[in-house]
């Protein structure tokens, strides 16, 4: 009988990369929470006139990405394809906008029916930020600084933060327009996809990656020579105080969001190491995106970072989040070993924080030892005919090598509480060489 395969763009996650992808997550969810962001969690999948309104019906992500099914209610149900339409939509059902402004995070998959390559999947998955209810140009670099927080924490190489601002419903109009006369006397020269978007929003010709469009959209007119007074007066904000912080960026004309719902700054943070994918962190701010969904005006800046994107940066760069050294492994040699070190083994998880498993498969302790220095286990408790007859359990030291004897033959709660103390007396991972 032949294998079933996972998915074609999906990838299982176990250990030890289960382990790293925790250890980011932490990163990044211990971030959100220093800038006092809270997080939320939306279902998995959503009614699609959410994405038709919030996304927008001429963008990419619902004419061709989408993942859409009707139920057996004969409702249409979309696999949620991004994260700030589910996140507004919570905000309206629950009411939350009535305490004041909200500051959100969210770490989780999004589905995208795209090709396969590095760092992109069709199930992928999102750290992101969503910042509601401040209009002003501090929200914009909040949030900018939080994911350049995010990435230099890391200090990762070649990655630039590129910086835009593509106006409001005053000035877009007017640059559509311009986008259009450009565009227009070469429609037979762009990509079929583009001389479709010619028509219903010309702004995405500036994104395509067709390199029949290339050309014309190098020469095309920029959003910053038309924008009215007050994006330009935003905009000049956003960068004064992204200079007073510290957070260096690149002018970037051409970024431009394929969601209907941006508005004024957009950016990205771009690495030179990721190839055609070279983008790892996008957002920007989504004034009208609240309203159009039924609430009240209320503005919003935001951004969505991949994390399979940084993961791979981080490998690249040997940088990966290794998940520390951490818990004890009880190595029993032996049927009356095993059997006695399970009232042991179930004292310690009991209370406790420190991880405890054991290998019931009667191994080598060699092995045994092996297996546990793999799963990244700090100590191993040895259990075998010597320390039966002597009441005692060897624990070793999985760095150092080291070991001691301890006695566990008076009480199974003196027992539990020497090794403990004598888990909470190793040296810190980090204070020990790996390679003694």
């Amino acid at each position: 009988m032949s294998k079933i395969a996972a998915p074609r763009g999906t990838a299982d996650t176990y250990p030890p990369e289960s382990a790293r992808r925790q250890a980011l997550e932490a990163r990044v969810g211990a971030i959100a929470r220093r800038f006092g962001y809270g997080e939320i969690r939306t279902p998995l999948f959503e009614s699609t006139e959410l994405f038709v309104r919030g996304v927008g019906e001429a963008t990419d992500i619902v004419e061709k990405e989408m993942y859409t099914f009707v139920d057996k209610g004969g409702r249409s149900m979309t696999l949620r394809p991004e994260w700030t339409a589910p996140v507004v939509r919570a905000l309206l059902e629950h009411n939350l906008l009535s305490n004041g402004p909200q500051r959100l995070y969210y770490v989780g998959p999004i589905f995208r029916y795209e090709r396969p390559q590095a760092g992109r999947y069709r199930q992928a998955h999102q750290f992101g930020i969503e910042c509601f209810g401040f209009a002003g140009p501090e929200a914009d670099v909040e949030v900018i600084s939080l994911a350049d927080d995010v990435l230099r924490g890391y200090d990762l190489p070649g990655v630039v933060l590129h910086l835009n601002s593509i106006g409001d419903d005053v000035c877009r109009p007017r640059y559509r327009q311009a986008l259009y006369d450009h565009f227009a006397p070469h429609r037979a020269l762009l990509s079929a996809d583009s001389q479709r978007r010619l028509e219903r929003n010309p702004l995405r010709i500036l994104d395509s990656k067709s390199p029949e469009d290339r050309a014309l959209a190098e020469t095309a007119p920029t959003v910053l020579d038309v924008l009215c007074t007050d994006c330009a007066a935003h905009f000049a904000q956003v960068r004064a105080l992204l200079d007073a912080i510290g957070v260096a960026y690149e002018i970037d004309p051409r970024i431009v969001r394929g969601l209907d719902y941006y508005t004024r700054t957009v950016f990205e943070f771009v690495s030179s190491d990721l190839g055609a994918q070279s983008t790892v962190c996008a957002g920007g701010r989504y004034d009208g995106l609240v309203a159009s969904l039924g609430g009240p005006p209320t503005p919003g800046v935001g951004f969505g970072m991949g994390i399979e994107r940084l993961l791979m940066m981080l490998e690249r760069a040997g940088l990966e989040p290794l998940p520390e050294r951490h818990g004890i492994a009880v190595i029993a040699l032996g049927d009356a070993a095993r059997a006695a070190s399970v009232p042991l083994i179930a004292a310690l998880r009991r209370g406790g924080d420190v991880p405890v498993t054991s290998d019931y498969a009667g191994a080598k302790v060699g092995n045994q030892l092996k297996r546990a220095d793999r799963a990244n286990a700090r100590g191993a408790l040895i259990v075998g005919d010597d320390e039966l007859r002597e009441g005692t359990v060897v624990a070793r030291d999985l760095v150092l090598r080291s070991q001691v004897t301890l006695a566990v033959s008076d009480s199974l709660e003196a027992a539990v509480a020497r090794v403990r103390a004598w888990y909470a007396g190793l040296p810190a991972p980090d204070a020990v060489s790996e390679a003694v």
